[in-house]
């Protein structure tokens, strides 16, 4: 993970799938060689991620859309109210496509792999703020200190993202992805990829 202008840092995690059922993956995750207890999280039969926004189950991710043919497209948008206290709302809008075959080298070996890539929009509406400024001011008879307060309003901010994932049909899941977000001034603020090291399937998994 890279986050401008903190650098990176690297995580070794490992997941393993517990069971499925028609419309779900159980998911256990933990950091590899940690002694905390491992995370169990759901995620939709196509690797989807849903959680709550705005009080209704809402899917904020869907990297993949079953059956994955070449130029088939789809789009994933949301809006959140009140996402953190410096923003009154954040908006997200992913449009992914299955670009085609492509082979691909990670730590785990080399893999034809089924790419899909997406572009899109964020949109965050900061939270009105109330700025505060103080100035001293030195007279023969004492020093005053002059208050100035003032409501700062609202303020929109906007930048693009890009995703991309190559997944792997004998390996049930991508052997790696990418995910990026830039500024308004075409910067990029944020770089997430993954790779996969290693893996087992079937009794083994």
């Amino acid at each position: 993970m890279e986050t401008a202008p903190n650098g990176w840092r690297q995580t070794h995690d490992e997941i393993v799938v517990l069971r499925t059922t028609p419309e779900h993956i159980y998911i256990e995750t933990k950091q590899a060689g940690s002694a905390q207890a491992a995370n169990e999280t759901i995620a939709g039969a196509d690797w989807s991620r849903s959680r709550n926004v705005n009080g209704t189950e809402t899917t904020v991710n869907r990297p993949l859309m079953f059956p994955l043919s070449t130029g088939k497209s789809w789009e994933v948008k949301y809006t959140e109210a009140h996402p953190n206290p410096k923003h009154n709302s954040e908006s997200f809008d992913s449009r992914f496509r299955v670009v085609g075959t492509e082979t691909i080298e990670v730590p785990a070996g080399k893999f034809e792999a089924i790419k899909i890539e997406a572009e899109g929009e964020w949109t965050a509406q900061m939270a009105p703020m109330h700025a505060t400024a103080a100035a001293t001011v030195a007279k023969q008879d004492g020093t005053t200190i002059v208050m100035n307060s003032r409501n700062v309003a609202p303020v929109s901010a906007t930048g693009r993202l890009y995703k991309a994932v190559w997944y792997v049909p004998e390996v049930g899941r991508w052997v790696k992805s990418v995910e990026e977000y830039y500024g308004s001034n075409g910067v990029r603020m944020e770089r997430y990829s993954t790779e996969l090291e290693s893996f087992k399937v079937g009794a083994q998994q």
